[in-house]
């Protein structure tokens, strides 16, 4: 398992930006393909946005798609998510997570990814 963390969140008005990034510790990120899901207060856990390890093929979820931007930087050894246009239901606490061998089916579930990070909470106002 490679150990995660997240950093940038924070609290913004709607309409605004923020950049997550998800920040590997021992072991490069290069061979893990990372995803970013979301947990609101009082509702499940769900996806936000993916890079697969293999090939570079990302994903997001509809809420998301067109206003989110997962990428890697690997001289930092990060998976960033740029968050534009951010509305109130953006609000939810975001982790990162990592795994290896995730085929593209399972790109979008929770099961297919061993390494979590503790989590950044992000918060729109409207």
């Amino acid at each position: 398992q490679v150990q995660l963390v997240e950093s940038g969140g924070g609290l913004v008005q709607a309409g605004a930006s923020l950049r997550l990034s998800c920040a590997a510790s021992g072991r490069t990120l290069n061979g893990y393909s990372v995803a970013w899901f979301r947990q609101p207060l009082g509702k499940e856990r769900e996806f936000v946005a993916a890079v697969r390890s293999t090939g570079g093929t990302t994903a997001y979820a509809d809420p998301v798609k067109g206003r989110f931007t997962i990428s890697r930087d690997s001289a930092k050894n990060t998976v960033d998510l740029q968050m534009n246009s951010l509305k109130p239901e953006d609000t939810a606490i975001y982790y990162c997570a990592a795994g290896r061998g995730v085929i593209l089916s399972q790109l979008r579930r929770q099961e297919a990814f061993g390494s979590w990070g503790q989590g950044t909470q992000v918060t729109v106002s409207s």
